[in-house]
């Protein structure tokens, strides 16, 4: 029986490589590899992306805005991609409660939103060029809007940022960021079947269609911690991947492509590996062995023919593993896969 399978199955990966929308306009035509990275740090690989957060009041870090376009700059002399994180809104004003709470009250704050979209377009002026540069905009706050049924105020907000990058920066590629748990439900603690996963696919996608405006891509997370640090900082054991919950992650991503006709990033991909000791900054994790392991071009082959066109590693909080604390490991891996990366569909 398996026999016979194997080639139904390779004419549906073939025909659902042929159905994925087109790449965003200056996208590499390989995938590539990004990590987090401060200004005038680089790393001892060539990566093809290089993401840096910008929070609040970033255009105070260096006179009038420009950190962003110093990094920026900086980035495309080292031939990367930058990518520029955009979590403004939650520091931009008091907090109102919890982080939803807080998202959504200074949403509908019109005071502070004016605010908040000079500061937008003073990014935007500052990225302006003849390169690419990728904002990706607001992660969490999607999720929190979908959680909210809001996709009016949601669509609001997304169309006056396409419209202001259209304005100041057609160079720029609009990142939306989608979050499995707007849904809220988590496939990673539920283990749904895959029926279930595709269900909750097109639940977030059916949200970003409701905009109705039109990202480059999007971005989405595995998690922004390593299992380890969760397990031991949090007491919390189920943030492990299984293969099972890899598969179960690919289906929902390729489901969302599909749906919404973007490509996806994965993006802030824990930097454990499971030959650490689980002390801080040294954190064990699976997600890097498995995408870039010895022998595992085919679990990163899967992804790309499911619509993926970019992984960026990184710890989403102080404490997590980093590619200087992991042994090497990361840096290792990246080496081997530089020489001969996959050719995106």
């Amino acid at each position: 029986m398996r026999a016979r399978r194997r080639p139904q199955a390779a004419l549906l990966a073939a025909s659902a490589v042929l159905a994925l929308p087109a790449l965003p306009h200056g996208w590499p035509k390989s995938l590539q590899i990004g990590l987090t990275e401060s200004p005038g740090k680089h790393a001892p690989v060539q990566l093809g992306f290089r993401y840096q957060y910008l929070a609040n009041e970033w255009w105070t870090w260096n006179p009038s805005g420009t950190f962003a376009s110093m990094y920026v700059h900086d980035s495309w002399t080292h031939n990367a991609i930058p990518v520029l994180t955009y979590y403004v809104l939650l520091q931009s004003g008091p907090s109102l409660g919890g982080e939803a709470a807080t998202d959504l009250g200074h949403l509908r704050d019109p005071q502070l939103m004016e605010k908040y979209w000079q500061d937008a377009t003073l990014l935007l002026q500052r990225v302006a060029g003849k390169k690419t540069v990728v904002v990706h905009v607001e992660p969490d706050l999607w999720g929190y809007l979908e959680q909210a049924s809001d996709a009016a105020l949601a669509s609001q907000f997304a169309q006056k940022w396409i419209a202001l990058r259209d304005q100041y920066a057609a160079n720029a590629l609009l990142a939306y960021h989608m979050s499995g748990w707007g849904t809220k439900h988590d496939i990673v603690y539920e283990d749904p079947a895959d029926a279930t996963v595709r269900a909750y696919a097109q639940q977030s996608a059916a949200f970003y269609n409701a905009l109705h405006a039109h990202f480059d891509l999007s971005f989405e997370d595995f998690s922004d911690r390593d299992a380890g640090f969760y397990e031991k900082q949090q007491g919390n054991n189920k943030t492990w991947f299984t293969p099972a919950d890899f598969r179960r992650h690919l289906l929902y991503g390729a489901a969302f492509v599909q749906a919404t006709r973007l490509r996806m990033v994965a993006w802030q991909i824990p930097l454990g590996n499971t030959f650490l000791n689980d002390t801080w900054g040294h954190y064990r994790d699976n997600r890097v062995q498995w995408l870039l392991g010895a022998g595992n071009r085919g679990h990163l082959r899967a992804y790309v023919n499911a619509g993926y066109v970019g992984f960026m590693f990184g710890g989403g909080a102080d404490g997590t593993t980093s590619a200087f604390t992991d042994g090497g490991y990361f840096f290792k891996r990246v080496r081997a896969y530089t020489p001969t990366p996959l050719k995106l569909p």
